[in-house]
């Protein structure tokens, strides 16, 4: 987190109760849906509504990646060797614990567009990941968040445990907005309000020029 950035955050809210490495706590694979159907609709859903293809990066990825038609060349970033190869939708995967190293490898100004899902509240440095999602994103291409209320509650951050969720997406919008290098952020919760079945909540804007 850079320093111009910190008092906007109390102290401690990026620590976790487990503070071991995630390459620890992810090294068994979960080949298990973390959100229900209709929450998983709902991302795909959003995907197609944002017309991501192209060349796009799945950050934080797993085994499924939740598109309706995969684009057309996927990159996944994940901790998990064996989950990102059972991801038939990636074209190529990198495993990479982002609260170590922020640093994306991907060419600058080369995406179509970025995806994170189920996954943002377990960033302890998310200004920094979303800025150098800024960078490696075409001018005008979207970063788009998706998340639910299920969580593993020892690895996420507790600044995200002690939000509700209206608190949760303005959030979001404030690592946006922290990272300088995106237009103003959207969001809508993309499944209906009070209805059975876990919510789903996305977040996006685009990068600047």
């Amino acid at each position: 987190m850079a320093p111009h950035h910190a008092e906007r955050f109390p102290p401690r809210f990026f620590e976790r109760l487990d503070e071991t490495a995630d390459s620890e706590f992810y090294a068994a694979p979960r080949l298990v849906t973390h959100i229900d159907e209709g929450a998983t609709a709902a991302v795909g859903a959003l995907y197609e509504e944002l017309a991501l293809d192209g060349l796009v990066l799945d950050l934080m990825a797993s085994w499924v990646s939740h598109f309706r038609t995969p684009p057309e060349h996927l990159i996944g970033v994940g901790l998990n060797e064996a989950e990102l190869a059972a991801n038939r939708a990636l074209a190529e995967h990198h495993v990479q614990d982002l609260n170590v190293d922020a640093r994306l490898p991907v060419r600058a100004d080369s995406l179509d567009g970025a995806v994170c899902c189920v996954s943002v509240d377990y960033l302890t440095r998310p200004v920094a990941v979303f800025r150098e999602v800024g960078r490696c994103l075409r001018a005008g291409a979207p970063f788009v968040v998706t998340f639910s209320n299920r969580l593993f509650p020892t690895k996420a951050i507790l600044g995200w445990r002690a939000a509700d969720e209206a608190g949760r997406v303005e959030l979001v919008e404030t690592y946006f907005r922290c990272s300088g290098v995106f237009g103003p952020p959207e969001s809508a919760l993309r499944t209906p309000r009070g209805a059975p079945g876990d919510p789903l909540w996305g977040v996006w804007a685009r990068a600047r020029p």
